[in-house]
């Protein structure tokens, strides 16, 4: 009998590298953002604004930009039958989760890459066993095109659907990026500057004080006036 050790190795060799190149091509496509004269200065800059879209969360009810206005928002992207980080990320936001001002108009927003599997009820199976609490937490699905869009055009995520060949397990079905991004209460993606002065464009899930820095944006922005 064939050892399956190798095979595993090899497999979590070529995944690491995989994501590697995602996280790269993503710091690319954040790069390429142009960011106006009025918010080059700011510690939370703008980067885009979301265009109007309507999506669906678990329970199946229509969610669209203007159901968030108003809203701080914290996004990313996974997808439930995910072997790689999605379980872990979803874990980060349960952990934030739990320190959101409960008075505060704060949502966090989940993306599934894999829409014609994840529909809703799928979802909030998935949601259910992270403790999300679907007053605050939403996960979307929906017409694959405008999550495909909303995704990469105006988040700037990484989502490459890897082919059948190139699949090591049935269930390693996309390679997506690994961060979290907020948006303010205008529907806008807001960059935000760390310590040695940096423009960052996003929140690494692999980065323990992740969540802290996102703690610290969500405060800044609710202080922003609303009109």
């Amino acid at each position: 009998m064939n050892d399956p050790r190798p095979q595993k190795i090899e497999w979590l060799v070529w995944g690491g590298l995989v994501l590697i190149i995602a996280l790269i091509c993503g710091a690319f496509l954040w790069s390429k953002f142009k960011l106006s004269p009025a918010s080059a200065d700011k510690s939370m800059p703008v980067l885009g604004e979301l265009p109007e879209f309507t999506l669906t969360n678990q329970n199946n009810q229509p969610v669209s930009l203007t159901d968030l206005r108003g809203q701080v928002w914290v996004a990313d992207i996974i997808f439930t039958r995910c072997p790689g980080p999605c379980a872990k990320m979803t874990r980060q936001l349960a952990e934030l989760q739990s320190e959101l001002p409960a008075d505060k108009p704060v949502k966090l927003i989940t993306l599934t890459s894999d829409p014609e599997y994840d529909n809703p009820p799928v979802l909030k199976k998935y949601a259910e066993r992270f403790g999300a609490d679907a007053s605050h937490w939403w996960f979307l699905t929906g017409d694959k095109p405008q999550i495909r869009r909303l995704a990469v055009s105006d988040f700037k995520f990484v989502v490459v659907e890897k082919k059948p060949e190139e699949r090591e397990i049935p269930e390693d079905l996309f390679v997506h990026s690994a961060w979290f991004v907020l948006v303010d209460q205008k529907g806008r993606v807001r960059g935000w500057t760390d310590r040695e002065g940096h423009l960052r464009a996003y929140y690494d899930s692999g980065d323990p004080a992740a969540r802290k820095q996102i703690l610290v944006g969500i405060k800044e922005l609710l202080r922003e006036p609303t009109s």
